[in-house]
């Protein structure tokens, strides 16, 4: 049986913030856009590859646009719930595991930019096939080796995964976003390291051939302890996927629990320091994450499509129901959407490619928006749908209609909400990266067990930075009529976002004062005002990217259309920061958990299998356990 490791919320919280890149050592849009200064010259002029990035990144995309339409059948994927051999090997064959892989390693090394753009495109045929990808370039061995591998290692591994399938071992049964509970061991032995433990979802973990694993040293006389990474092969003895696990969406992935019992790993397979495990976790993640925003734009791409189609084909009371303004308000949500996702995603690759920026908030914001605004476009495509919506492809294949597979959309994309660190995980992510500012001056003067002369010392820090700051806050150039010109009919939307900015940067400061040491439990206050600086980040992307956009008049009508709408959704969220009811739902909540309301349950049957609720080590054995190799 598994020993819990107790960690108070405070041990937590200081032990994830040893993990984050204290440091700010380039220029950061987002951070300056909570601070609500709109540095547009950090994304305008819109920047832009290479030429001969360009060229090589088009060049591949026609090769696999190529591939996609001769060779993957997405039925069979979702009716086997597994992807071919062929396809694997054809994706292999075309160079899409080496994406990201510099061509000094033999990878294609394209940009930030055109790897999304490939993961856009074979997502669209079926997710599963963006989630093969991405999850073994984005967070598996390519990635983490890139950023912190020695010479060696890089010589070492980066070849082969130009060809071969590597998955990430972070998760645990017990262990998801609170990382210091972590059990998974790594005890130093000679040259060595002895690894013990169960990682589950494990996505490729159960075709993969190469793992990075994350795993506890235990501190000792020569270790200085701390989770740290490995990198290793699949097949070492010691290693046994027990369980391919099956999902509501992607049914293609090969996700399983994967147990590790005295598997020995050499020290040179270490990546980084020990103790700086998350540390490569969460660096990867920074720009890894931008692989989920890159599906989700290309799902709203396909809705886009399959909603003007329907919307137009469809008739009812004597009219196209996309004519009708319920529907058509929806319509308009997707295609305006859409377009914000993409211009937003390329934005934040964009920066990436440059290095020039620290995007660790745009990246956040851009997978937080992304996911979250893909799962309302696939469901407002379920609903325009109908009946058909909610009907599976195969079966209305089977009766003579096309096989739109809308419900299979809705179902997939569920998950990208979860993936790579969930919606809630995500607003307190980019929340304490907001607050980064106050807390590098003032932190001391709302931390309860700091004592009076740090106390003071951070109050007299603090009153030097907000009279500079405050004044700032009060006139800027969103009350010039004439600021933004260059932008046209846009540049009223880019006014707004200047004015919002400072308005964000008020509430933050109003919260802070409020609150103090509180504010990191008014979790939904955090939340709202991440929602809000997302909104505007993707506003700037939109109105940036349509000045170059070469479609020219429809691009900025698109644009126009979504900042509309964006600054509908920015008034509510505004309005909700200090009218909401986030104080009674909070005592309903203890009240349901205290069990004051379990009559309210009666009259139903529970389904659910017995067994507990988290699976726990040393529990019955199961039979036949054993690696599945395809």
């Amino acid at each position: 049986m598994t020993v819990t490791k107790e960690v108070s919320e405070r041990q937590a919280r200081e032990f994830a913030e040893q993990a984050r890149e204290a440091q700010w050592r380039q220029p950061s849009f987002g951070k300056e856009l909570f601070l609500g200064r709109l540095r547009l010259d950090l994304v305008h002029p819109h920047p832009s590859g290479s030429a001969e990035s360009t060229e090589q990144g088009e060049a591949f995309l026609a090769r696999l646009r190529e591939f996609c339409e001769s060779q993957i059948d997405a039925a069979v994927i979702e009716r086997d719930a597994q992807i071919p051999d062929k396809v694997v090997a054809g994706l292999k064959e075309l160079g899409a595991f080496g994406m990201k892989i510099s061509t000094e390693y033999g990878g294609l090394g394209l940009s930030q930019v055109y790897y999304n753009k490939a993961l856009m495109l074979v997502g669209s045929v079926h997710p599963s096939l963006g989630a093969l990808l991405s999850a073994h370039q984005s967070i598996g061995v390519p990635q983490p080796i890139s950023m912190f591998g020695t010479d060696e290692q890089k010589r070492t591994w980066l070849p082969r995964c130009t060809e071969e399938i590597s998955a990430f071992l972070l998760t645990e049964p017990d262990v998801g976003s609170d990382p210091a509970r972590l059990h998974a061991t790594a005890t130093p032995e000679g040259d060595d390291y002895i690894l013990n433990g169960t990682k589950l979802w494990t996505t490729n973990g159960v075709v993969a051939d190469l793992l990075v694993v994350m795993a506890q040293v235990p501190k000792s006389e020569g270790h200085r302890g701390g989770i740290s990474a490995f990198v290793m092969e699949a097949d070492t003895p010691g290693i046994v996927v027990e369980n391919r696990n099956a999902f509501m969406g992607l049914r293609g992935i090969e996700n399983g629990l994967t147990r590790l019992t005295d598997v020995r790993v050499p020290a040179a397979n270490r990546i980084a320091r020990e103790g700086e495990g998350l540390k490569v976790a969460l660096s990867t993640l920074n720009v890894g994450r931008l692989s989920l925003p890159a599906i989700c734009a290309g799902s709203a791409k396909w809705c886009l499509k399959i909603a003007k189609e329907w919307s137009r084909e469809r008739v009812q009371w004597g009219r196209p129901v996309g004519e009708h303004e319920a529907v058509a308000g929806k319509v308009a949500f997707i295609a305006a959407t859409a377009y914000g996702l993409e211009a937003m995603l390329e934005l934040a690759s964009e920066l990436a490619d440059a290095k020039q920026n620290d995007i660790r908030i745009e990246a956040a914001l851009a997978k937080l928006y992304g996911s979250e605004m893909a799962w309302q476009i696939a469901d407002e495509l379920v609903q325009i749908r109908g009946g058909r919506g909610f009907e599976t492809a195969e079966s209305l294949a089977a009766r003579g209609e096309r096989g739109v597979p809308a419900e299979q959309m809705l179902r997939d994309m569920r998950i990208n909400r979860i993936f790579e660190g969930s919606t809630e995980v995500m607003h307190l992510l980019i929340a304490r990266e907001a607050v980064d500012a106050h807390l590098s001056v003032a932190g001391d003067v709302i931390d309860p067990e700091a004592d009076l002369s740090r106390k003071a010392r951070a109050a007299a820090n603090a009153g030097k930075f907000y009279a500079r700051w405050l004044p700032t806050l009060v006139t800027g150039k969103g009350q010039v009529p004439t600021s933004f010109g260059e932008f046209g009919p846009l540049a009223t939307h880019l006014r707004y976002v200047e004015r919002a900015s400072r308005r964000l940067a008020r509430s933050i400061f109003y919260g802070m004062s409020r609150w103090q040491g509180k504010l990191e439990h008014k979790q939904r206050f955090l939340a709202r005002i991440v929602d809000i600086g997302a909104e505007l980040f993707a506003m700037t992307a939109v109105c940036v990217r349509a000045q170059r956009d070469p479609e020219g008049g429809s691009a900025v009508e698109l644009a126009g259309a979504f900042c509309e709408q964006a600054r509908v959704r920015t008034e509510q969220l505004f309005d909700q920061l200090w009218h909401n009811c986030d104080d009674s739902d909070r005592a309903l909540a203890r009240g349901v958990l205290d069990d004051r309301f379990t009559w309210l349950e009666e009259g139903i049957l529970d389904p659910s299998i017995d067994g507990p609720w988290i699976a726990q080590e040393g529990g019955a054995e199961k039979p036949d356990v054993h690696r599945v190799i395809r």
